[in-house]
């Protein structure tokens, strides 16, 4: 299977995307599709024995539509052909706009007499002539509208209807109407009625229509800032060592394994790791971390961050999509292109709404013109009625505040991978944390040691270099924190052999014909073990928040060591946030009870679930999901069950990650747990949990803010335009101000989402 983003052209509403979407799953092989109205884009997930870009671009094709793949490379500065359509589009339009506007004007000011039935001597007599009206709008009609006519033919012909189609139908009739008037006035004069034309109506509207579009290009333009953003923070080119000598050489030219020297205040070029020199570097620009980071020998370095005062240099690791700002703006891309649940309600409705409106404005003629006999009075309200239904409003409401909260996201330091997760967050009852490397700082140290033997004849280095040889083999925290510690005894390595890590339990191997087992007391015990001889140190350890291990050697017990594992210093903080936007704070861990509780007392966590083996946290997840909710402030039970996040950062929290609703990984952590999260935090600040969970919360208010606008916009409209409110008062819509109407609830829907730029998270108190 593979997945392939094409980027559409020729859509103009929602309906659109419908078709497109139809077009494209029709063909054999494609597995799943999504097409996104407001990034207009589409996202196809397809068998590449079956299926290839060809076809499915010439089911586009067939449908009415072009597309084009996205450049491959992700960094290219912001695609040349999407600049160039859209600055092509841009100018089109304004100058269709300008042209429109001006003749409209005129028509306009031929039009007045007529409209206020007062005598106008000012306006000149020749503007009121029907056959000049006639001359001055048809290109207006025919070019500056030309696209609406040509999109709504095409998609009748294939038996679909979209925005396109409605603005043809009630501008076109407008037309037809006034030019039937012209050519045959008698007509009219014989059956009682004045012989109005209403020329302007099909120029103003086509021209408002053609400015609404313009508006809402531009804006939607800016919905993509933070891709451009993120795109324009690499740098451009890199000072390379080769052959003994230092040259600049464009970005695209660097490889791995490349020595690239960087001097202070300059921008890091691509991903690597220091090998000379010592510097701090900004990495706010990517990780949303506010303080600048040190680097030295060994440490890594992420490309487009910002080198301080010193200078060091630094071998080369990955370089083009490969890069982590590459991955970054994927991510972005990925998630701006998705669909939220939210969404579904939509697309429902625009799938049938322009059938639907052009049944009403035919039943709005049929009515108006079998009880009243007045031709112009039921040509006027079904021009109205097709001309102010906006489908676009329907289907831009969603995708454009996803686009904006995502792209907010990765300003803030927070990878949303899909629209699903960012709806989803907001609706989080439970967050489960783990302790080691979330809660704490990950990185803990030996801070006691104590021997059965005690330290005679070297017994307490003999056993810690058992301890530590076998650590070695092991990737947990904990057994980096033996081996850091026999190294700063000057404590020398040997062998193991038969290395076994027993999952949630410990680690054994063999050393100079030494069975050594290293890890809980309960895993020790069901192994026949005798652990009460130390039990005095472990409770006094475990009391003050330590992680204990317990040693064996051959069986027998031989040395108990107490590990501490800091706070982040946000984590106290970040636990009252939580509580405070009214979530359950749960605490999971491997670790000992004693241990936990001791952190979560310090912490603020009243629940917790201690000494869980790895293959356990995603059971329970699930157990904590099927918990029956209750209402707030209520007994009252809620059958739906919990929505659960789960925070962690290690390869064990993986598949307690995959299972639970919200999965929201440590960017610091390891690249499996990455892998399986729906959200990841950069730069491993938990108060960025808090800023995910408000960012949702403030999308998925502007989504329904823009839902709102955009169904009462036609519940509303739709009725007036259709002549509701003649019979009471008198007064029918102007097809004018219903085209002025349907071009502004694009872009007021638009605009709501465009507040979303301005979101700040909220201070913890």
């Amino acid at each position: 299977m593979d997945t392939l983003t094409l980027k559409l052209r020729g859509m103009s509403c929602a309906a659109c995307a419908n078709n497109i979407e139809k077009a494209i799953r029709s063909v054999s092989g494609v597995i799943d599709c999504n097409v996104n109205f407001g990034a207009e884009q589409a996202t196809i997930k397809y068998d590449r024995s079956v299926a290839n870009l060809e076809k499915i671009q010439a089911a586009i094709d067939a449908a009415g539509y072009s597309s084009y793949s996205l450049q491959e490379e992700i960094l290219s500065e912001e695609d040349d052909t999407e600049k160039a359509v859209r600055r092509a589009l841009q100018r089109k339009l304004s100058l269709k706009v300008v042209v429109g506007g001006v003749i409209s004007i005129f028509l306009l000011l031929g039009s007045l007499p007529m409209m206020t039935g007062l005598n106008l001597p000012l306006i000149p007599s020749f503007l009121q002539n029907p056959w000049v009206q006639l001359v001055l709008t048809t290109p207006v009609v025919f070019w500056c509208g030309g696209s609406f006519y040509r999109n709504g033919w095409k998609t009748l012909k294939r038996h679909t209807a979209t925005m396109d189609t409605l603005i043809a139908l009630g501008t076109s009739a407008a037309y037809l109407y006034s030019l039937f008037v012209t050519v045959f006035p008698k007509f009219f004069i014989a059956q009682g009625l004045i012989p109005h034309v209403y020329y302007e109506v099909a120029a103003i509207v086509i021209t408002l229509i053609l400015l609404g579009r313009l508006l809402e290009n531009r804006a939607r333009g800016q919905t993509s800032e933070a891709i451009r953003k993120l795109i324009g923070l690499q740098a451009r080119d890199a000072r390379v060592m080769r052959d003994g000598r230092e040259i600049d050489v464009p970005i695209a030219e660097v490889r791995i394994n490349d020595v690239i020297l960087v001097r202070p205040g300059e921008k890091i070029p691509v991903d690597g790791e220091v090998i000379a020199g010592a510097s701090t570097v900004d990495e706010a620009m990517v990780t949303g971390e506010s303080l600048p980071v040190k680097k030295q020998p060994g440490d890594e370095v992420i490309g487009a961050t910002i080198n301080g005062a010193g200078a060091f240099q630094f071998r080369v690791t990955r370089v083009g999509n490969d890069t982590f700002l590459a991955q970054i703006v994927k991510l972005v891309q990925q998630a701006q292109g998705s669909k939220a649940p939210i969404q579904r309600l939509a697309d429902q409705v625009t799938g049938w709404f322009v059938p639907a409106v052009i049944a009403i404005a035919i039943a709005t003629f049929v009515i108006w013109f079998n009880f009243t006999g007045n031709l112009t009075l039921a040509t006027t309200t079904t021009v109205g009625v097709l001309i102010i239904a906006c489908p676009c409003a329907l289907g831009l409401a969603t995708p454009t505040s996803v686009m904006v909260g995502t792209g907010k996201g990765a300003e803030n330091g927070i990878l949303i991978k899909g629209a699903d997760s960012l709806e989803l967050a907001h609706k989080i009852k439970t967050i489960v944390l783990d302790k080691t490397g979330t809660l704490t700082q990950g990185k803990p140290t030996v801070t006691d040691f104590v021997t059965v033997n005690g330290t005679a004849n070297g017994n307490e280095i003999k056993l810690l270099q058992l301890a530590a040889t076998v650590e070695h083999n092991s990737e947990h925290p904990l057994a980096e924190a033996v081996v850091k510690y026999a190294q700063s005894q000057e404590v020398s390595l040997t062998e193991a052999k038969n290395f076994q890590a027993i999952a949630g339990s410990g680690v054994q191997a063999v050393v100079s014909n030494q069975l050594v087992q290293i890890g809980t007391q309960r895993w020790l015990t069901e192994l026949g073990i005798n652990t009460i001889t130390l039990q005095q140190y472990k409770d006094a350890w475990e009391a003050a928040g330590k992680t204990v291990i317990l040693i064996a050697v051959d069986g027998k017990l031989q040395g108990i060591m107490g590990i501490a594992d800091a706070l982040k210093p946000s984590s106290t903080a970040v636990v009252k946030a939580l509580h405070k936007l009214g979530l359950e704070v749960v605490m999971l861990t491997g670790d000992n009870r004693k241990t936990a509780e001791a952190i979560a007392l310090q912490v603020g966590i009243q629940r917790i679930f201690a000494e869980v083996r790895p293959d356990q946290k995603a059971a329970i997840i699930l157990s904590i999901q099927g918990e029956i909710e209750r209402f707030p402030k209520s007994k009252i039970p809620n059958p739906k069950s919990k929505i659960v996040a789960m925070v962690g950062d290690g390869i064990n929290d993986a598949p307690a990650l995959a299972q639970a609703d919200v999965g929201i990984a440590i960017g610091t952590g390891t690249d499996v747990a990455i892998a399986a999260s729906d959200i990841t935090l950069i730069s491993g600040d938990l108060l960025l949990i808090v800023t995910a969970i408000q960012l949702s919360r403030a999308t998925i208010n502007n989504i329904r803010q823009n839902l709102f606008f955009a169904f009462i916009y036609n519940v509303i409209g739709i009725p007036i335009a259709a002549g509701i409110l003649f019979p009471i008062f008198g007064w029918l819509l102007n097809p004018i101000i219903a085209g002025a109407a349907m071009a502004l609830s694009s872009l007021s829907v638009v605009s709501n989402a465009l507040r979303l730029r301005n979101f700040q998270p909220k201070a913890i108190s």
